[in-house]
């Protein structure tokens, strides 16, 4: 078995149903009435983000994001609608989790990440949203993220990297992650696991000073979201994964 029809064969394996009838998209359905309440009738709209929406996500991983986008004129602080969105959740008698920007939660034995923001206002699809770990706001923009990374067409590679990650137990951003990947390939022609090979040469020897921005706000550079130390067990991951004898050793 060559390493293309190694990875291919794992890839085929972690395959998410994208379809309009997957059972993911039900889960929206199954929130709604809890999320209708906590937005006090403020919502605009439910929709799916991050992996799945951008076909990087793998089945072992996070099932869904969803992207809860509240009215501009919406009262509340960014903080007071994540820590509400935290307590209607563990009301309703889920077991939320808090994260970054998202709260998971488990629904019907998926995992769930909700990420609620406040648009900035009704013209455009820029939306803020709150960072808990800095306890700040940063801008975003969902629909300008999964553009970037289905345009890129790097989708494949960052699945194999990304099952990388989850395996090693590799602290590595979703979004950052894409967006390395994006780099690490620009200009770059050839097969799936060269391609991958390329991705952890460029974790081993450009990565750690590599400054990353976000593509819908400047002002966000995507690379602080790791310190030091994390860049650092990454660039040591890949250096062990170039001196794989096999690529079982790299990913399963």
């Amino acid at each position: 078995m060559s390493a293309d029809e190694y990875l291919g064969g794992i890839l085929m394996r972690e395959a998410v149903d994208r379809s309009i009838n997957s059972p993911v998209r039900g889960i929206a359905q199954t929130l709604a009435p809890v999320i209708q309440t906590w937005s006090a009738g403020y919502l605009n709209s439910v929709s799916a983000s991050g992996s799945f929406a951008k076909g990087t996500a793998n089945r072992s991983g996070t099932d869904i994001d969803l992207f809860l986008s509240l009215a501009s004129n919406t009262p509340s602080t960014l903080a007071e609608i994540y820590n509400t969105l935290f307590n209607a959740m563990t009301k309703a008698g889920y077991t939320p989790r808090r994260q970054n920007v998202s709260i998971n939660v488990r629904v019907g034995g998926y995992d769930v990440d909700l990420v609620p923001a406040k648009r900035q206002d009704k013209y455009s699809s820029d939306h803020s949203l709150y960072r808990r770990k800095a306890d700040t706001w940063t801008k975003t923009n969902v629909d300008r993220h999964i553009a970037v990374v289905t345009g890129a067409g790097r989708e494949l590679e960052t699945r194999v990297v990304k099952l990388w990650r989850n395996q090693k137990g590799l602290d590595f951003p979703s979004f950052y992650l894409e967006l390395i990947v994006i780099e690490a390939l620009r200009g770059f022609g050839g097969t799936l696991s060269s391609c991958v090979w390329r991705v952890f040469e460029f974790l081993r020897d450009s990565f750690s000073a590599a400054r990353v921005i976000d593509p819908a706000n400047t002002n966000n550079v995507i690379s602080d979201d790791l310190t030091v130390n994390e860049k650092a067990a990454l660039k040591r991951a890949a250096e062990t994964a170039l001196t794989a004898k096999t690529w079982g050793e790299i990913v399963r």
